[in-house]
């Protein structure tokens, strides 16, 4: 058993772990005082642990805003568990293939606490080029990899999703209703994909596939992504078989299963 002072070191170990996961979700950075109130911490226990975080490489800090970033140290950790998934090495000519066809984004996405993670991606040449970016997040019920994510889990983790989601409007077009994104699901489980359509940023669509595992299982998403003033939804059905094809291969591709 753990003496008192080995479990407050664990305890500032979450907490540090805490602002680091605070600090994804601000691509833009953010400064102490608001790190510590979406943190529910002291000003000054935020205020020590960052500079820690600093000193070590996982934290930036930008001298003239005096806002904090995740730092290199996290993107070198990221990349190393990118590889040792697979992902770098296994998905990316895959991926390469499908730009070269499309010119346009191709994104293999996987379910990461309630949200999707973009585990890898392959800009188009077009300059106009999405956002998403490997290590980023999205929500599920927005995107078209997080509704393929959603449809093809295990059928007691799909229902949870369904009924618990929080269906936060991004867009005009995001879908808000619980019924509505319940049929919504169904429909992608019938027909083995799904788009978004302007749902989770304005200006841009998307069409994923499931990468399914030996049960039909998602193990990940394949998506191309377009922006809204190339292809309508109905044009982006054109990349399906194209979609489905590399999905299979990277189905036996990844280590995943």
């Amino acid at each position: 058993m753990g003496t008192k002072q080995d479990q407050g070191k664990t305890d500032m170990v979450g907490k540090a772990l805490r602002l680091l996961v605070l600090l994804g979700d601000q691509p833009d950075g953010t400064n102490a005082s608001e790190l510590s109130r979406l943190a529910d911490l002291p000003f000054s226990t935020t205020y020590r642990l960052l500079g820690s975080l600093t000193r070590n490489g996982f934290v930036q800090l930008d001298p003239d805003s005096r806002r904090y970033r995740l730092g290199l140290r996290v993107f070198q950790l990221g990349q190393r568990v990118a590889h040792a998934h697979g992902f770098a090495g296994a998905a990316l000519p895959v991926l390469q293939r499908v730009t070269e066809t499309t010119h346009e984004a191709t994104l293999l996405q996987v379910v990461d606490d309630d949200r999707v993670l973009t585990a890898q991606k392959v800009d188009g040449p077009q300059k106009y080029r999405i956002t998403s970016d490997p290590g980023g997040h999205e929500l599920l019920h927005s995107t078209s990899s997080g509704k393929v994510l959603v449809a093809f889990s295990e059928p007691a983790e799909s229902k949870r999703l369904v009924a618990e989601l929080d269906l936060a409007e991004r867009c005009p077009n995001t879908i808000t209703a619980r019924e509505v994104f319940r049929q919504e699901i169904e429909r992608i489980q019938q027909r083995g994909y799904a788009t978004n359509d302007e749902e989770n940023d304005p200006g841009m669509r998307a069409i994923a596939v499931p990468v399914l595992d030996s049960r039909g299982i998602a193990i990940a998403s394949l998506a191309t992504a377009v922006p809204a003033f190339r292809y309508s939804v109905d044009e982006l059905t054109q990349f399906i078989p194209l979609l489905k094809e590399a999905a299979e291969e990277l189905a036996v591709r990844l280590p995943l299963h």
